[in-house]
């Protein structure tokens, strides 16, 4: 009897030390990683976008301030100076939009490859519609 009850014990014991690392693996774990993967790689085209937006506001106002000083003197200097850095801002406004939306589509890609990689399989096609003849 000694033996069946040690044989169980230890077929218990070799069943839980096989599926223990499964049970505390965080099903989440590959999700955090490779968003954190994605942010990193993403950070510096977003610091790029951001000194490209600043400095579009900068030089608008330099240029405004430059054509307003050349065609009025000097009261036309800070009059030319605020109306470039609001269109310069206004510039630096459009093209941060579409730096983002750039910048969302290195994201997604490189999470998806991230995920591609841990998963090892390949990603579900999307499910169309089936398509229907002509009504009759």
């Amino acid at each position: 009897m000694r033996a069946v009850a040690t044989t169980l014990a230890g077929s218990v014991l070799a069943a839980l030390v096989a599926v223990a690392p499964a049970m505390a693996q965080n099903p989440y774990a590959d999700d955090l990683a490779c968003r954190q993967y994605a942010e990193q790689a993403t950070a510096p085209y977003r610091d790029q976008a951001n000194a490209a937006s600043v400095g579009s506001a900068l030089v608008g106002a330099g240029l405004g301030a430059a054509l307003g000083a050349a065609v009025g003197g000097g009261r036309g200097a800070g009059i030319g100076a605020a109306s470039g850095a609001i269109a310069g801002t206004g510039v630096g406004v459009a093209n941060a939009q579409q730096a983002a939306a750039q910048i969302q589509q290195y994201y997604n890609s490189f999470y998806y490859q991230c995920m591609q990689s841990r998963q090892g399989a390949y990603a579900p096609q999307p499910a169309y519609p089936g398509y229907y003849g002509y009504p009759r």
